[in-house]
């Protein structure tokens, strides 16, 4: 996940760490994934523009120490709501 090897995670290097899934997902390499490409074939269609949100809010609740970064700790920490 750290691909600079600073010995921390940016904001960048989480999303395109985090994203592998959504772009294995999007068979078709539009940038959406539809129904039929979600698990079950069921649920509303998501852009990689709104997934990328959604991972830029998770790597905020995590960075308890608001300095931009995941250090170990804060990667290794439960979910934070």
């Amino acid at each position: 996940m750290d691909t600079d090897g600073d010995g921390r995670v940016s904001l960048a290097e989480y999303q395109a760490w985090m994203s592998y899934a959504f772009d294995r997902m999007d068979r078709n390499g539009d940038g959406v994934l539809t129904p039929d490409e979600l698990p079950g074939g069921k649920g509303r269609a998501i852009t990689r523009a709104e997934h990328m949100v959604k991972l830029a809010a998770t790597f905020n609740r995590q960075d308890t120490n608001r300095d931009g970064y995941l250090d170990a700790r804060e990667l290794a920490a439960p979910p934070q709501k």
